[in-house]
């Protein structure tokens, strides 16, 4: 872990492709991978160090992407590289989830444009999620590519999206703009895009004002069937093979 000055504050980077940056009432945590801001093992072991962080600072976390992308998901390279490959980078991504869906502090997502496949479920397992108008796409492209939709994924979508909207989603791969995205039930509002960090501070710091134990007990007791589902749903991927097929 390295640290970098940047004016009176310090962003402590969790490794080459995430940073994080200590406020007063907040953690800010930003992706930086690349074109596609991709899911990538480095991406996922840099959130989860920052989460441990955060949780150190009993900080609400923002996290976000780069300008015009929030992720467009799992990293294809290690995804097509083998079964084996693709099935241990979707494991830690849905274990990433689980964590996240039953994380201690709130989490919110800024997102800054497109969200693609592990994009959108990460989406699917924060506490708030903020999209920005514009020509966006938000889906789950995963049957599009040629991937059976994993159990851990069907299980996050059951118990985040609108029921209307969950097939057409899953099953589908509809891509949506944001603001049927919204109706799906990806995000909880809509701002323009020079409003998105603005508004991600404004609702850290109205979060920062929760009691934080009862927020973390609440918080399970509100999705404990669905922990449950989830934890389940990854033992069921583990016994089963994920690829990508032409």
């Amino acid at each position: 872990m390295s640290v970098v000055e940047i004016t009176n504050n310090t962003i402590l980077e969790m490794n080459e492709v995430v940073q994080y940056k200590s406020e007063d009432k907040y953690a800010l945590v930003t992706i930086n991978n690349g074109k596609a801001n991709a899911i990538s093992h480095e991406v996922i072991e840099g959130i989860n160090k920052a989460l441990d962080k955060a949780l150190e600072e009993n900080k609400v976390v923002i996290l976000t992407g780069q300008p015009g992308i929030f992720s467009a998901g799992f990293d294809l390279k290690v995804m097509t590289k083998s079964p084996e490959a693709a099935k241990e980078l979707v494991t830690k991504g849905s274990k990433l989830s689980l964590r996240m869906l039953s994380f201690p502090m709130p989490i919110i997502i800024a997102c800054n444009g497109h969200a693609v496949a592990k994009g959108a479920f990460l989406l699917l397992s924060a506490d708030y999620r903020i999209g920005v108008e514009g020509d966006y796409k938000i889906c789950m492209n995963e049957v599009q590519i040629g991937m059976t939709m994993h159990h851990a994924g069907v299980a996050i979508a059951k118990a985040r999206l609108v029921n209307t909207y969950l097939d057409r989603s899953v099953s589908n791969a509809e891509m949506f703009n944001p603001k049927t995205a919204m109706k799906a039930g990806f995000f909880d509002t809509l701002v323009t895009e020079d409003k998105l960090m603005t508004t991600a501070v404004y609702v850290a710091e109205m979060f920062s004002k929760l009691n934080t134990k009862a927020h973390a007990a609440t918080k399970i007791k509100v999705r404990k069937p669905h922990l449950e589902a989830l934890e389940k749903a990854i033992q069921l991927d583990l016994s089963e093979e994920i690829a990508i097929n032409p």
